[in-house]
């Protein structure tokens, strides 16, 4: 994974960070984690997942890998409960061919009508990813169409790397680019149907690294209920350790804020690779790779306060090998039925190889940690996963891991409590 315009907004006044919650142990508790499918089982299967795992309102999952396929250029796949028991693998897609893009390192949005949508980071006419959409044709085929190409010339975004795309209620698609806009430094980009057909492409905002702007984004944004985006960069900000941003909606479009820049020269953790979180009560959750007590990030709450100041408060460092900690997340959160927070590390947990993980809320800003699963890496088991977790009806968690399993190319994997 991958570790500047004045803004058109005023930078948001940092509050001091609230350091709460490393006088709990973390913990391990009995889980039951089960391989739903080995990649590299075929010649054309995928290799190397990188995006989070949907699903649909049948239980099927649908993901991405990053390589794999007959051009080695990653595919499209989605997994089906099999009655009895286990599950039946479908390549809906196999990229790489043509024109067409490469690299797919983000997951999937499925609207109401069944039609899926991704980025791909590389290929495409001018071979800066694209966007695109496989809607479910008959013979159970699927049909790709490029909604965009991004142009590596003028002030267009270019290399979409951990971005997927989030929808508004009026099927407007928003993500992020890791590069390109009218610095180079990355862009906040909107996608909107047109009458007749097609997609027109808006560059929103472009990153600038101009000392305290963030940039380079790594993963996509968030959409409140009013319009407005959030994200992380993973460089950037008042110290160029990563910042989190806001893109707030006005009548002339949109004003971006900081809502927090990071520093590798304190205590606390810095650069956020994985998107946010946000509750019902407008707080926003995320996660950064390095730094903090023992070195292997943390996770962190915003909240927002009067004034336009928002507060930081880390809920946990991780790093703590000599309990078995994570280290190193990559990935955003999700919630689960309780109100725990649930992700994974890339590294760390007994074997060094990664763990799934869950926080509770213990009162007085005290969050416990508890390891779910430690990967191993062997022939029955993932290693290295470098996205998140999803939630089904029963609180079973699943999810991808980069590499491991038996033919060390990757595995999907479910998490029983």
């Amino acid at each position: 994974m991958r570790n500047p315009k004045s803004f058109t907004g005023a930078i948001v006044a940092l509050a001091i960070l609230a350091l709460t919650p490393f006088l709990t142990a973390t913990r391990a508790i009995a889980q039951t984690e089960t391989l739903l499918h080995n990649f590299g089982a075929t010649t054309n299967d995928g290799a190397s997942p990188n995006g989070v795992l949907l699903f649909n309102s049948s239980g099927d999952l649908f993901g991405t890998t990053y390589f794999g396929g007959p051009y080695g250029a990653g595919t499209v796949f989605e997994l089906s409960p099999k009655s009895g028991g286990g599950w039946t693998t479908t390549l809906l897609h196999v990229f790489g061919k043509g024109t067409d893009g490469q690299l797919p390192n983000a997951g999937l949005l499925l609207d109401s009508s069944g039609n899926l949508y991704g980025t791909t980071t590389v290929g495409g006419t001018h071979s800066s990813g694209i966007v695109f959409e496989l809607s479910p044709a008959t013979g159970g085929k699927w049909t790709e169409k490029v909604l965009h190409n991004f142009n590596n010339s003028g002030a267009d975004g270019v290399n979409p790397y951990g971005s997927g795309v989030v929808s508004d209620a009026f099927g407007n698609l928003f993500g992020t680019t890791s590069q390109g806009g009218a610095y180079g430094q990355g862009t906040v980009f909107e996608l909107s149907p047109k009458t007749g057909g097609g997609y027109s492409e808006k560059i929103l905002y472009s990153f600038n690294n101009n000392g305290t702007d963030g940039y380079d984004p790594a993963s996509g944004v968030t959409l409140d209920a009013a319009g407005n985006l959030y994200g992380t960069t993973s460089a950037g900000g008042t110290n160029n350790s990563g910042a989190v941003f806001a893109l707030k909606t006005s009548s002339t479009g949109y004003t971006e804020q900081v809502l927090h820049s990071f520093n590798l020269n304190d205590s606390f953790t810095y650069n956020p690779v994985g998107g946010l979180l946000l509750d019902s009560s407008g707080n926003l959750y995320g996660t950064t790779t390095q730094g903090g007590q023992y070195g292997g990030g943390g996770v962190f709450e915003l909240t927002p306060a009067t004034g336009g100041i928002w507060t930081m408060t880390v809920l946990h460092l991780f790093g703590d090998l000599q309990a078995g900690d994570g280290s190193a997340p990559f990935a955003s959160l999700i919630f689960d039925a309780s109100g725990d927070l649930c992700g994974t590390t890339a590294n760390g947990g007994a074997h060094n190889l990664g763990t799934a993980f869950k926080l509770t809320p213990a009162g007085g800003g005290v969050w416990n940690e508890t390891l779910l699963h430690s990967f191993s890496g062997s022939p029955t088991d993932g290693n290295t996963p470098y996205v998140g977790l999803v939630l089904d009806a029963t609180g079973n968690l699943y999810g991808v891991t980069h590499n491991g399993g038996r033919k060390s190319k990757g595995t999907v994997f479910e998490i029983v409590p």
